[in-house]
């Protein structure tokens, strides 16, 4: 099976040498013995081949060649995801696919690549097993944007998907490192007491555990962009593992808690995703790595903690951790006055009970900015929901003794109240987007392996793109 997103792509000399995938809507049926003869026609639509979308037939062309006919989405309606089928159904062996015309060739690719990533750790993964079917592109769609897209999305796909046991805060810190210095950029960790003071309710939620804290700072620089180029702050909560603290979770709801971490990987793929496309622009990175354990270490309930910012938190409830680590990164941001500043989280229950695990939460203090979110989000088949910062539930986060508490002290409204509580960290006038993700698809489906996902990212990219892409202050 394939280790890389490149193992599942191939580059023949003759393309005459790859079988066939026919994609094809119902319409186009009537082509069908142009395609694979009158007779392989005659078979597959008495099997009840209908080209609906989805739908997978296999048939054999007059030298005995394997012809694979494939149904795809009604027209107008973009699914890069559904050839990702074709990358579990097609047999071993090199496969080129024909699209109709209104069809991106870059979602093909994209689709199959996403659809074709495992992840296993049984003893011999990968030894021995049959070889998996390739997608025949060219030397340029190897190092195409569809291709760095899905490297992107694999790298925190496996951070997500990794046990808690093998991926620690300072595992996550050194997969960060190394997935962006390749591209130049400045990785800064920083652990231990200098934690305490520069991000202290980061470090009160982190000190718990017997695996420390870390925090990465990167910043990196377009060759494209000069210094006056516009400022992008990416911040992602890394909680390796939530037992839940001294408010424990039951243990039902700990088993997915390695995912946790998956507001950091999906920030951290967009990060690498914006520098392997050489996006004119400046580029911080920060993520909150850390453990929530159970220890006579660790913050209890009714722990009052002085932020970076100044405002005193109350601990109202130790398992709402994500918050308390963001926040910090927050505050450290805005400090630089970005032209955008963007957090990822796998924040809130809530925004689960509202939205399902396909539509992450988006909470946006301009609504210019939130618009294009939303638009370019669909138009890239990626799609995020944008929920309100409503101030009139700002006074369920009062704190008899503190500045704010990190808990409501109603049950209703979980998402909005956590956005409300990280944007009394935002400096006035920063433009700010957060997003509330799951990060984890139940269930497999095309292009969507079961286990660890980044949904968002590639919407967010497009939107950076669309709005920075221009290279204004770019070099000349």
């Amino acid at each position: 099976m394939p280790v890389h997103v490149t193992d599942c792509l191939t580059v023949l000399r003759r393309q005459k040498d790859a079988c066939l995938v026919h994609a094809l809507r119902e319409e186009a049926l009537d082509q069908l013995p142009t395609l694979v003869g009158p007779a392989g026609a005659a078979f597959v639509l008495a099997a009840g081949f209908k080209a609906s979308p989805g739908q997978f037939v296999l048939v054999p062309d007059a030298k005995g060649k394997p012809v694979a006919l494939f149904g795809l989405a009604p027209q107008g309606v973009r699914d890069p995801y559904q050839f990702g089928a074709l990358a579990r159904r097609l047999p071993a062996g090199n496969w080129q696919v024909k699209t109709p015309a209104d069809t991106a060739r870059q979602d093909v690719v994209l689709g199959f690549c996403l659809g074709a990533y495992t992840f296993a750790l049984k003893s011999g993964a990968g030894v021995g097993q049959p070889d998996a079917p390739r997608l025949v592109v060219t030397e340029t769609e190897k190092k195409s944007r569809a291709v760095e897209t899905a490297i992107s999305l694999w790298l925190a796909r496996d951070l997500i998907n990794m046990p808690a046991n093998l991926l620690g805060p300072s595992e996550l810190a050194h997969a960060a490192r190394e997935a962006l210095t390749p591209f130049g950029a400045e990785v800064t960790v920083i652990k231990g007491k200098a934690l305490d003071k520069a991000y202290p309710l980061l470090a009160h939620v982190g000190n718990g555990s017997e695996r420390g804290p870390r925090v990465v700072v990167a910043r990196w620089r377009s060759s494209k962009a000069s210094k006056k180029a516009p400022v992008i702050s990416l911040v992602g909560k890394g909680v390796c593992f939530d037992s839940g603290g001294y408010d424990i979770k039951p243990s039902g709801g700990m088993l997915r808690m390695k995912k946790d971490m998956g507001g950091a990987a999906s920030v951290l793929a967009l990060a690498r995703l914006i520098m392997a496309q050489n996006l004119p622009v400046q580029l911080e990175l920060r993520l909150g790595c850390v453990e929530n354990s159970v220890s006579g270490h660790a913050m209890r309930p009714l722990d009052v903690v002085t932020s970076r910012a100044g405002l005193t938190v109350e601990i109202g409830n130790t398992d709402a951790e994500g918050r308390l680590v963001l926040c910090d990164l927050l505050a450290e941001a805005g400090e630089s006055n970005p032209d955008l500043l963007l957090d990822m989280a796998t924040l809130t229950g809530a925004a689960r009970v509202a939205l399902g695990p396909d539509l992450p939460a988006l909470f946006c203090n301009d609504n210019t900015l939130a618009q294009t979110l939303i638009e370019v989000s669909e138009a890239e088949a990626d799609p995020l929901w944008r929920l309100p910062l409503w101030q009139g539930y700002a006074g369920w986060l009062r704190s008899p003794v503190a500045d704010l508490n990190n808990i409501s002290s109603r049950p209703m409204a979980g998402a909005v109240t956590a956005g409300l509580f990280l944007e009394r960290f935002v400096k006035a006038g920063q433009q700010w987007a957060h997003i509330d993700t799951y990060g984890w698809n139940d269930s497999s489906r095309p292009g969507k392996p079961e286990g660890g996902d980044s949904p968002g990212v590639r919407a967010i990219f497009a939107t950076l793109e669309k709005l920075f892409g221009s290279q204004n202050g770019a070099v000349s």
